[in-house]
């Protein structure tokens, strides 16, 4: 962490998370769960399961200010954590929410540092794009045109195996990536790309949501960063280019953007999700 980011990003204790946003997605508002506290919403079943993951874990997630503006700031370090994807049960059900996939885990199971929402779907849940979990491949590359964030390109992929960790513009990693990774998940805008912010990105733009994105550094270390307020594409990019120090930044998704925090006691609810990016403590 540079003295940039130590300067900027100022650490705040006892932050409150926001659930407001000024674009509304069909479903409901994500809720921002403090379990065992005044607010929870997700039951005492799920509330059970994080708390023993609180026991097992020591939080990899700080509140930081970037731009006047609340952000949780996750990171996975390759020698620390094991990340994979996740999309529905064995029996096929899909998930559809971290709280669901949170009570799903088995006790015998690796502790969660984090997760997150990992990518954008359709109305079923399903990935709209490149989709690999425990190296199997779902879904194929999506190089379409279309509308909306996902194909406002260049988009990208971000994927891995064996602790190493990427992300490439789906044009790059169509033609750069022949192995099949461990997991991976397509989605998009990218935020950064090779220390540039997307061309198209506005400098404060008038769409603002919660947002949720993920940034290799040049460590190989992934930064996912969510968002407690509604935020613009803009500030979101600056902040992985400006402070965080990443080449490369993808979007994964906004308004339903949501996180898992064990230690936290942190279990964010409410609209449909699709994927999930698990990062599992070694």
């Amino acid at each position: 962490m540079n003295s940039t980011f130590r300067k900027s990003l100022i650490l705040v204790l006892g932050l409150t998370a926001l659930s407001g946003c000024n674009e509304q997605a069909t479903g409901e508002a994500v809720v921002r769960t403090e379990i065992g506290g005044s607010e929870t919403g997700s039951g005492s079943e799920q509330g059970n399961v994080a708390s023993e993951q609180r026991a097992a874990v020591e939080t990899p997630c700080r509140p930081v200010i970037f731009e006047n503006e609340p952000f949780i700031h996750c990171v996975a370090v390759p020698a620390r954590h094991h990340i994979s994807t996740a999309l529905q049960s064995s029996d096929g059900t899909p998930y559809r929410g971290l709280a669901q996939y949170a009570a799903s885990r088995s006790s015998d199971a690796p502790p969660v540092a984090f997760a997150v929402n990992g990518g954008m779907y359709d109305d079923a849940g399903d990935p709209i794009g490149y989709y690999v979990e425990n190296s199997e491949r779902l879904k194929e590359l999506n190089r379409n045109a279309g509308e909306g964030n996902f194909h406002m390109l260049p988009n990208g992929v971000f994927y891995g195996s064996d602790g190493k960790w990427e992300i490439r513009t789906s044009d790059d990693f169509f033609s750069s990536v022949s192995d099949r990774p461990e997991f991976g998940t397509q989605s998009g805008p990218m935020l950064v790309i090779n220390g540039k912010l997307h061309p198209d990105i506005a400098t404060d733009g008038t769409s603002k949501a919660i947002r949720n994105a993920v940034g290799i550094d040049t460590r190989g270390r992934a930064h996912f960063v969510i968002s407690n307020r509604a935020v613009s594409f803009g500030k979101m990019a600056r902040l992985y280019r400006d402070e965080l120090d990443v080449p490369n930044a993808l979007y994964l998704d906004g308004n339903v953007s949501a996180l898992w925090n064990p230690a936290a006691d942190r279990l964010d609810t409410g609209a449909a999700i699709g994927p999930i990016i698990v990062v599992e403590k070694r």
